[in-house]
């Protein structure tokens, strides 16, 4: 499936602003919360209702709130110096994080590019070292590209994940130098491989980090992507960011992720946002420009995604308005799918229609269930308390707070079962 090939660049991306052909509504209210962040409270959506488009957007950019001292105080409980906890924790204290946070669109991103890097516990064997990767991805995720990927290819969990763990002069490990050039350039020819493993040369993993040793390090010319040289990793990961074919390949999976996942964007859509970003590699600069455009809030992109099971999960809590017990959780997100520190492949999550099947759309019905009842999620858990507090009938209040539908009256008098019948709608598991 395409878009049309009518699609204007320059309109698709100029800032949205409401008309009466196409008005601020609580439906694109709760289209920018599922994109730009983990979905909504009954409040939010009322004061971004209230407040319009672009200074709900200026709030999810640009939160008030020290969102630097929130990640400090979560970075202490996470995994506290010396403490080598399982990533199992460190996974509950994420998706805490991902709830609690003030600026969810960062945490947003710092999943999406969990997909993209993707580092797998199961290799690494460190919760420190996983903490110190999320750390990283989280400092770069609406920063510079650049700084990110020079950060990544000194990861410990990186190395690990991609089968490097010793990388020795006679026996350069091709792991890491492989995902650098598959991901971004989404092809890559052996001999630039076997070139690029061996600027890797030289770094091995030593408890929790990496050690460099010089004698390992194979100082000799190498030719890759074109270039000759004494390259090390850092000139490798600053060769692939020189190819066009890198941002190209970032925007086009952001693409995915803010805008639509079920059409294909022609090249020349994309184009304008390629250039710009080829430049300084600033994911501030095109996240905004995607998340402000009227492509953005047109209906080739409202619920052209399929939710994650993060997503999914998250976007019922966020609702309720309650703390829930998250390491349960995840285990329940596992089973659906989406182990986070626990990617199926080096390619992250496959994504979109693989996220559903006969037995994790069963699965999703059961742990919305299991959430609506509470235990052993959320304690204290009255539905029709959350309702009565927002002076909203229960019967309609859900399929207004979590489908934004403000044209069915509801029939189901019972809170929990109008809650359920709405998360069990097809409309649910779109994002």
């Amino acid at each position: 499936m395409a878009l049309p090939s009518a699609l204007d660049p320059q309109q698709a991306w100029a800032r949205f602003e409401p008309d009466a052909r196409q008005p601020w509504t609580l439906a694109l209210a709760g289209h920018l919360y599922r994109r730009a962040a983990f979905g909504a409270s009954w409040p939010q959506l009322q004061r971004a209702l209230a407040e319009g488009p672009q200074k709900t957007l200026d709030g999810l950019l640009r939160p008030a709130a020290d969102v630097a001292a929130f990640n400090r105080q979560l970075d202490e409980y996470e995994t506290p110096p010396g403490d080598d906890r399982s990533a199992t924790e460190l996974r509950a204290w994420w998706l805490q994080r991902m709830l609690r946070t003030p600026h969810p669109l960062l945490e947003k991103l710092t999943l999406f590019w969990h997909g993209h890097c993707a580092a797998d516990n199961a290799k690494a064997e460190s919760a420190p070292a996983m903490q110190h990767y999320l750390q990283g991805l989280r400092r770069h995720a609406l920063g510079d590209f650049r700084a990110l990927l020079a950060g990544l290819v000194r990861e410990a969990a990186m190395f690990a994940s991609h089968q490097a763990k010793a990388n020795r002069k006679i026996q350069p490990s091709p792991g890491l130098a492989r995902w650098l050039l598959e991901a971004h350039l989404e092809t890559a020819a052996e001999p630039d491989v076997r070139e690029a493993a061996r600027a890797f040369t030289g770094w091995f993993i030593y408890a929790d980090g990496l050690r460099y040793i010089e004698r390992e390090h194979d100082a000799g010319s190498k030719q890759v992507l074109g270039r000759t040289g004494n390259f090390d990793g850092d000139d490798i990961a600053r060769l692939v960011l020189e190819q066009p074919a890198t941002a190209a390949t970032v925007v086009r999976k952001l693409y995915r992720w803010l805008i639509s996942e079920s059409a294909e964007p022609e090249a020349a859509l994309l184009a304008p946002l390629v250039m710009a970003y080829a430049k300084n590699y600033d994911t501030f600069a095109l996240v905004e420009t995607m998340l402000r455009s009227n492509l953005f809030f047109s209906p080739s992109a409202v619920r052209q995604r399929v939710k994650s099971p993060v997503e999914y999960a998250l976007g019922l809590v966020q609702g309720l308005e309650l703390s829930i017990a998250t390491q349960p959780l995840g285990d329940a997100l596992a089973g659906l799918g989406q182990s986070l520190l626990h990617p199926p492949t080096v390619k992250g999550w496959s994504g979109g229609r693989n996220w559903l099947n006969p037995a994790t759309v069963a699965g999703r019905l059961r742990l919305a269930d299991a959430l609506l009842r509470g235990g052993p999620y959320i304690e204290n858990l009255n539905l029709a308390a959350i309702a009565q507090k927002h002076g909203q009938p229960a019967a309609s209040f859900f399929a207004k707070l979590y489908l934004q539908d403000e044209t069915t009256p509801g029939h189901e008098p019972d809170a929990r079962r109008a809650a359920y019948a709405t998360a069990a709608q097809p409309e649910f598991q779109l994002a």
